[in-house]
């Protein structure tokens, strides 16, 4: 993406340097190497090193401008007393240059909501991407898989830092995207990324157990995602709870609290009330009400779950400014996420196999319930664990599918520089039983060939992902083209 604007004052950032200097900023960066002639570095504390040990690589290369903290002003003080440039120092400079940023690409569509929460996010937000493009708005949906829609981009980050972000934000803009759903990561939320951008509206999932190796508490964790209505969402925003998590109600109190307007979404209650689904196959049919007005559609997706999903999508475009009659209509043309409850391949004796992003114990038993109405026979669920993450979910991850699958297969996931045995051992020890097969093609292979007619697969963990990192290494591995190939070759359908 292009990052060529006119210089601009550094005043105009909304900045005050020490001293009253008030330099032509001609960029932003928060990566020294990135750092041009006449740019504001950022120097932000940083989990293992604080950047302002890179303040003298930013300003040999030209940076005019250093914007840090009371900490990254002592570490460089000795340089920056003897440079030309100038210094900002606050007390939370990551937000500091999420307004910067905002304020130096200057423009965002029109009308941008963001939903939060341990599992759904994706959905959602692609979801209200696309009932968006059937009203005909040009629109995008921004997170785990990138920019999608209207204009397309791929992002490292499901919440980029606020450079990236308010960069992508001003480039859909200027390519004709009125609308855009972002997903709010709890990382990104804690780290001010979303701060400055303009949201009409902001949606809550769930809150189950997850990233615990950064946010160390419960509490901090769900700290983080109250921010998006504590902080980032206006009090003339709209909040859309799902009632039925156990911390709906609170987060629906934080939101009171700002003053914000709220939806409420839930299972037989709220202002979109989710009434009955009846499933088979292919989907399900939802019986649902809006303000006590009942309403029944088809729904062409797999799992209950999607349905909850499907009716927070709903709240945020109506909360965007739709009508909710219009919004409903479009129901029936939704279409599921890459890797999210998909269909991947189909045995010839009528068994399936699906791939879900479940990586959490939540996500996990959410994702193995969904899919058992639509299975006649048994269910199968293979599970494993990502390295150099939170450890005491584990085990959890193994109970969820010994809990709720007809027979487990514990695999490897993303082992990164962890050994992927000792991995597993944590997850065969909430399934007890399971059958381990460390290599995850094979896994997949076994896994389909267990199938019998009328049973199905579900493969957790990696969803979208086309890469399984170990080590430092990104091996090229798609579980969907894993699946597809393993039932073509089973079925006799390849050589």
């Amino acid at each position: 993406m292009s990052s060529s604007r006119p210089d601009q004052p550094l005043s105009q950032l909304g900045l005050t340097a020490r001293g009253g200097a008030d330099p032509q900023i001609s960029g932003l960066a928060v990566d020294s190497r990135e750092v041009r002639q006449g740019y504001l570095f950022a120097a932000l504390p940083g989990s293992q090193v604080h950047g302002a040990k890179f303040i003298p690589a930013a300003l040999e290369l030209g940076a005019s401008a250093i914007l840090t903290d009371t900490a990254g002003a002592g570490i460089a003080a000795r340089i920056l007393d003897e440079s030309h440039a100038a210094l900002v120092v606050v007390e939370d400079p990551r937000q500091t240059l999420a307004y910067a940023a905002a304020l130096w690409f200057g423009g965002q569509p029109q009308t941008v909501v963001a939903v939060t929460g341990t599992n759904g996010k994706t959905s959602v937000a692609s979801f209200v991407r696309q009932i968006w493009m059937e009203l005909g708005h040009q629109a995008v949906n921004m997170g785990t898989t990138g920019i999608e829609g209207a204009w397309s981009y791929p992002l490292a980050h499901t919440t980029p830092e606020p450079i990236t972000l308010h960069r992508a934000l001003a480039e859909a803009a200027a390519a004709g995207v009125t609308h855009a759903a972002m997903e709010a990561s709890s990382h990104g939320l804690d780290q001010r990324r979303l701060d400055g951008v303009q949201l009409a509206a902001a949606g809550f999932t769930n809150f189950t157990q997850d990233h615990l190796d950064y946010h160390e508490t419960f509490d901090a964790y769900f700290a983080a995602k109250a921010g998006l209505f504590r902080r980032v969402l206006p009090e003339e925003g709209i909040a859309v709870i799902n009632m039925n998590d156990p911390r709906g109600s609170e987060m629906r109190a934080v939101a009171a609290a700002r003053g914000q307007e709220v939806i409420s979404v839930g299972r037989g209650l709220g202002d979109l009330s989710l009434m009955g689904l009846r499933y088979d196959g292919t989907g399900q049919d939802m019986r649902f009400s809006w303000h006590d007005e009942p309403y029944q559609l088809r729904l062409n997706l797999i799992g209950g779950f999607q349905a909850e999903n499907v009716l927070l999508a709903c709240g945020l475009v109506i909360a965007g400014g739709e009508d909710p009659e219009r919004v409903f209509e479009t129901l029936p043309h939704l279409t599921t996420v890459r890797g999210r409850m998909q269909l991947a391949a189909e045995r010839d004796n009528g068994s399936a196999v699906f791939v879900d992003y479940a990586h959490t114990p939540d996500a996990v038993a959410s994702a193995i319930k969904a899919l058992r109405p639509h299975v006649l026979g048994r269910l199968i669920a293979i599970v494993g664990a990502g390295g150099d993450r939170d450890i005491t979910k584990r085990p959890l991850m193994g109970q969820a599918a010994h809990e709720n699958a007809d027979v487990v297969i514990v695999t490897d996931d993303n082992p990164r520089s962890e050994d992927p045995a000792v991995i597993r051992a944590a997850v065969k020890g909430g399934a007890p039983g399971c059958i381990e097969v460390g290599d995850r093609a094979e896994a997949i292979l076994r896994g389909a060939d267990l199938l019998g007619p009328g049973d199905a697969l579900i493969i957790c963990g990696k969803g979208h992902e086309t890469g399984q990192t170990v080590g430092d290494t990104v091996l090229p591995f798609d579980d969907v083209e894993q699946a597809s190939i393993a039932a073509a070759a089973l079925d006799g359908r390849i050589a």
